[in-house]
């Protein structure tokens, strides 16, 4: 028999959260032997929304090099000038800062922006602010990461935990070599994150735009390269 009719909707879950569906399942069979019958429905929901939430599909990510990737599911909610976090130990020279808002509905596992080498990884302490707020990103609790690109163009981006959000997941560590569009990490029930754009580089993306992680091109680099070339030759 051919089912490949029910592929679309058999989207895999992530590990990190089969204790957590697992959590709302037996709380919600709990509710079901008491024959608490509106609790078991209210149950059963959530554990269809946890297992909703920790959904990880199979993303295509552009190949072209140079692109620079959504890392993140949701709304490009700011995009404005502003400093690294200071624990990055960059340059207090602003750059542009692209911000992806995840909600609670939207996958939250996140990719690596470019293809590279994880250079730094830092985590820092802090409020829970509602994550749509330009001081998130410098008071909430966040972890920061340095990829370098082969061509020795860095990009500095940041999980910012929000207003719900009270995990920060990284699997990627100091040292590690990623693909472009590979999972990093993961923010647990709706956050976000920045990308900071090399200088010189613009956003390909406009305040309001729904991007796809791993798939949506938010800049591409390599034009202030060839800006920068033709400039040299006038």
């Amino acid at each position: 028999m051919n089912l490949d009719f029910i592929k679309p909707v058999l989207i895999p879950i992530n590990k990190e959260g089969y204790k957590f569906i697992a959590i709302f399942f037996i709380i919600t069979i709990i509710f079901y032997l008491l024959d608490f019958t509106l609790l078991t429905f209210v149950g059963l929901v959530l554990t269809v929304w946890c297992t909703a939430f920790f959904r990880d599909p199979v993303r295509y990510t552009p190949i072209q090099d140079g692109l620079i990737i959504s890392p993140a599911d949701g709304v490009v909610q700011l995009i404005t000038d502003a400093i690294p976090p200071s624990e990055l130990n960059m340059s207090d020279e602003k750059l542009t800062r692209v911000s992806v808002f995840m909600n609670v509905f939207d996958v939250h596992i996140n990719r690596a922006p470019i293809s590279g080498k994880i250079i730094a990884v830092e985590y820092k302490t802090g409020k829970f602010f509602n994550a749509d707020l330009d001081k998130a990103s410098q008071d909430n609790e966040r972890q920061s990461f340095i990829m370098e690109h082969k061509s020795g163009t860095k990009v500095a981006f940041v999980q910012i935990a929000g207003l719900v959000a009270r995990r920060i997941k990284a699997f990627a560590q100091p040292d590690d070599v990623l693909s472009v569009g590979e999972r990093f990490g993961l923010i647990r029930f709706g956050s976000r994150v920045d990308v900071y754009l090399p200088k010189g580089v613009k956003p390909t993306v406009a305040i309001g735009q729904t991007v796809v992680g791993g798939e949506s091109i938010i800049a591409d680099f390599t034009k202030k390269q060839q800006d920068e070339y033709l400039c040299k030759s006038d």
